[in-house]
């Protein structure tokens, strides 16, 4: 069985198409399937439509959150409810298309446990592309972790990494990273990227920006471990300063009394501060992170056929 899951929003006139190209993929497939649809508390008519599809459709199961939780809760709240041997995960914007879901099986059949699609002529924006690359350069740097801007959520998954994803208990979502994590046997393929069938990305820069601060905080330590490195050369500095006044002294350049201890105390001291808050920020937010256990979604209404 074959579950495909796509997190909704703002999809209103392109969830019909959506659901009717998957069903003639699924048929030329020739395996049982499930679609999976999930609103994320859409302002649109999506959950509207979504009830309709659901009423012709004895494959398609529907849910709905009871807030807007982002996309990444969104899957993994679609993820939670998959029963397939294999889960394909994908946008419902059309630019991940349902035909290429036929070629990531045929894929996933010669052994791996993951075939991700990747997108070698991305149709998006300008912008996007630009904050996209600019985001995962950060993330890369700061993570620790090399994931590949050309690979989004679009692949097909065993039903066990897709178990080991769901139990990874970072309170902040990001479904990429994740599966990168857990691991497994997997592989990348060249897929069609097509054009958005409707509206905009809803991922604004400053969006990207957020999420990109969000999960390097929650699944790296690095950036606390640069305050803890400029805290160290900030007084290493203060050692070669100590020198170099020194010298001034002897040279007679220095008349005031007490300038040079008053100046290195402070940058010395300084230093050490930052080290201190570094190391200790270390600690707290490995703490803070794993104390946090709120539920990343929460489900409001349902319809399982």
């Amino acid at each position: 069985m074959i579950s495909i899951v796509s997190p909704v929003y703002r999809a209103e006139k392109i969830l019909p198409i959506l659901v009717s190209e998957i069903e003639k993929v699924m048929a030329k497939i020739g395996e049982s399937y499930e679609i999976i649809l999930v609103d994320d508390r859409s302002p649109d008519n999506s959950w509207e439509v979504m009830q309709n599809l659901a009423a012709e459709n004895q494959n398609l199961k529907i849910f709905r959150l009871s807030r807007n939780f982002g996309q990444h809760p969104t899957i993994m709240a679609g993820l939670s409810k998959a029963k397939g041997d294999w889960i394909v995960v994908m946008d419902c914007d059309m630019q991940d298309q349902p035909k290429e879901i036929e070629k990531l099986y045929e894929k996933a059949k010669q052994g791996f446990d993951v075939v991700l699609a990747r997108r070698e002529q991305r149709k998006d924006s300008f912008s996007k592309k630009m904050g996209s690359q600019l985001f995962y350069k950060a993330f890369n740097y700061l993570a620790g972790i090399e994931i590949n801007k050309e690979i989004a959520n679009f692949g097909i998954y065993n039903k066990k990494v897709i178990q080991s994803v769901l139990s990874v208990n970072d309170n902040i979502k990001f479904f990429p990273l994740f599966v990168n994590w857990v691991g497994f046997k997997s592989t990348a393929i060249p897929i069609e990227h097509a054009n958005r069938e409707e509206g905009t990305s809803s991922y604004s820069f400053s969006k990207l920006l957020s999420l990109a601060f969000n999960v390097i905080i929650s699944f790296s330590d690095k950036p606390l471990k640069i305050f803890v490195g400029f805290g160290l050369t900030i007084s290493a500095l203060a050692l070669f300063v100590a020198v170099f006044f020194v010298i001034w002294y002897f040279m007679g350049k220095i008349t005031e009394p007490g300038f040079s201890s008053l100046i290195l105390s402070i940058w010395f001291l300084s230093g050490v501060i930052i080290s201190c808050i570094g190391v200790v920020g270390i600690y707290l937010g490995k703490t803070f992170n794993q104390t946090k256990n709120r539920p990343v979604f929460i489900i409001d209404e349902s319809h399982e056929n």
